[in-house]
């Protein structure tokens, strides 16, 4: 049985005004997108309609989310590009990647410049699929380099980090000094820092596996992220999936480190896929996507939780039944995107769209009496 945590809570500074800021009364029952039991979320929206939208993550001024699509109503080449849309007014999402080739794991520099990885440099078609037999893999195309764009730029991105084999999965230091990504450049999957002012690279993690996904906390002291950790013939499957350009995200859970891959610990040990993590502002704790709770019951489910930045039992945040995975806070720490294939409806749905939604760190009754749409009490 889960056990809840108690969950940071960004501190006013003591400076600040004694004044309190004044709210909109929330009104439960226009919150359609919300679910029953999500204590933490208010004022659910949904930016994207239709296709897979996943991987949103916030500029730094909160103004703009960029995701990678394969909608064809926005992106009709047939594979991920990236986009950014407007979290107030979204409109139509813009395109920023070439349209050539795949993108995936798109990110804000400090300047408002986009950092994402692609094939386009390979090819212009979207890279062909790679599957294993009877087994659930992701493709780790060996075309990914990482660029740098300007948004207004998108058909003249710069090479940041390439060479040969697979580096994506790239994000940025709150304070604009590093980069960090996943590569194959030393035979296996593993994490990489790219110091931007000097070019110089420093390998992270060195443990068989792999090791992706990560995001440095508020402070860029720490990094945190999604590895599997295969021992005995785990190990040898593992080894020949990569060597056909594939990994297997089955079991996997979440490590923290020092910025400089030191002081490396794992913080979860659960079943399943533990995956797509992120710092709460705070640094105390961690949000996180999971389906250890559908282990061995048939299709997984995947929901998001928090948990203790030093381990301990997870707190679950989304209760969707569907998928909900890719979170992340908004830089003020008042919202949370993510991705779901929830609809107001209530309906199954394979489409995967873009979420935002305003964090409560201290639920009130009005949310803990939350009930599909309204409050027990009305």
């Amino acid at each position: 049985m889960l056990r809840p945590v108690a969950l940071l809570i960004l501190v006013a500074s003591a400076c600040a005004s004694p004044q309190v800021q004044r709210q909109e009364p929330y009104d439960p029952s226009t919150d359609s997108l919300r679910f029953t039991g999500e204590v933490h979320l208010r004022n659910v929206r949904q930016l994207t309609f239709g296709g897979n939208n996943a991987e949103a993550y916030w500029s730094y001024d909160d103004a703009q989310l960029i995701f990678q699509s394969d909608f064809s109503g926005i992106n009709p080449q047939g594979c991920d590009q990236n986009f950014v849309i407007d979290t107030e007014s979204p409109g139509v999402p813009v395109m920023v990647s070439t349209g050539r080739g795949r993108t995936t794991c798109g990110h804000f520099l400090p300047d408002g410049r986009l950092l994402y990885a692609s094939t386009h440099a390979a090819s212009p078609d979207c890279p062909p699929p790679l599957e294993a037999r009877d087994r659930y893999a992701w493709p780790i195309y060996d075309s990914y380099d990482i660029y740098v764009a300007s948004p207004g730029a998108a058909d003249s991105p710069q090479l940041l980090i390439g060479g040969p084999g697979y580096d994506a999965e790239a994000t940025v230091s709150p304070d604009g000094q590093y980069v960090v990504f996943t590569s194959a450049r030393s035979g296996d999957l593993e994490l990489w820092r790219y110091e931007r002012a000097t070019g110089e690279l420093l390998q992270l993690t060195h443990t068989l596996g792999y090791d992706g996904g990560a995001f440095f906390s508020r402070d860029s002291k720490q990094i945190v992220w999604r590895a599997s950790r295969p021992e005995g013939e785990e190990s040898a499957v593992y080894q020949t999936l990569l060597a056909q350009g594939l990994v297997e995200p089955s079991k996997m859970n979440i490590f923290v480190a020092d910025a400089d891959g030191s002081n490396a610990r794992q913080v979860t040990h659960m079943p399943g896929a533990n995956w797509a993590p992120f710092f709460h502002p705070g640094g105390e704790h961690i949000i996180f996507a999971s389906n250890f709770e559908s282990v061995g019951q048939g299709r997984p489910t995947f929901a998001i939780y928090m948990v203790p930045t030093a381990g301990g039992e997870p707190t679950k945040i989304t209760h969707s039944n569907t998928f909900d995975a890719f979170p992340m806070f908004s830089f003020d720490g008042k919202k949370l995107a993510f991705s779901s294939n929830r609809n107001a409806s209530r309906t199954p749905s394979r489409d995967t769209n873009v979420f935002i939604a305003d964090w409560i760190a201290q639920p009130q009754s009005v949310d803990r009496n939350f009930v599909g749409g309204r409050t027990a009490e009305q």
